[in-house]
């Protein structure tokens, strides 16, 4: 019995421990990828794109071999979370392009009340009140850096907005429909993600030249730049699977 329990235990481990290298290398691919001391491959909307379109792959390669049950989730629903997903996508990005590092890391943060409210609207949820006390010193420090940071602007306050209120929507429907429809948070993205795919590979040059002012086609792809999307794109692919 222990013989048995001992190869389990390593596959684990080494399960535990690909995921933990993935991880960090994709953290380290993307900062090489798209920093100005890296590649400085500053399309982040379309390279977003190319993830989705991994994890649709996935998603078709796990239901065809049965690894993925498929549960029926009405277009409608997929197409509204689609549109919420990159809404939030698009919106992260504009809010980092046109504020401060850190007035855009206080307006991530700022996602906790604004979750709070919206499951309040929505669901009627009742908090306890040291939650409640909490979700104040949150907003209290929201307000006070918003106030003191010098750099924000109208249209950077204005996406960051969009981006706190497209996010806690996404997040808020992510727990409906995996509740709504018995489904995981994996078999709803790889329904989604084909979606969010083409619509950002198709929008996504578009955003991208906006927000940095450079056409994908006129960048120079070296060995270096596509070895780095092959990798991050195999990781991503690899994480996908080991959620199954």
């Amino acid at each position: 019995m222990e013989s048995e329990k001992k190869p389990a235990a390593v596959s684990d481990v080494g399960a535990w421990a690909m995921n933990v290298i993935s991880s960090v290398g994709i953290i380290m691919a993307n900062k090489q990828l798209m920093s100005s001391s890296g590649f400085a491959f500053s399309f982040a909307t379309t390279l977003t794109g190319f993830h989705f379109a991994v994890t649709a792959l996935v998603g078709m390669v796990a239901s065809a071999t049965g690894l993925l049950a498929s549960k029926h989730v009405p277009l409608w629903e997929l197409l509204w979370f689609s549109v919420v997903a990159n809404m939030s996508i698009t919106g992260m990005n504009l809010s980092l392009m046109l504020n401060s590092v850190g007035f855009y890391q206080i307006s991530k943060l700022s996602m906790i009340p604004v979750v709070c409210v919206m499951e309040w609207i929505l669901h009627s949820k009742h908090y306890s009140k040291e939650v409640k006390m909490s979700v104040v010193v949150v907003v209290i420090g929201v307000g006070v850096c918003t106030v003191t940071d010098v750099k924000v602007n109208g249209k950077g306050f204005l996406c960051a907005c969009v981006a706190v209120l497209s996010t806690s929507l996404q997040q808020i429907s992510i727990g409906s429909l995996q509740k709504k429809y018995s489904i995981r948070s994996f078999e709803l993205l790889s329904k989604t993600a084909p979606i969010q795919a083409c619509s950002l590979l198709v929008l996504g040059p578009i955003v991208d030249y906006y927000l940095s002012g450079k056409l994908i086609l006129d960048y120079k792809f070296t060995t270096g730049v596509i070895v780095s999307i092959y990798f991050l794109l195999n990781s991503l692919g690899y994480l996908h699977f080991s959620t199954l």
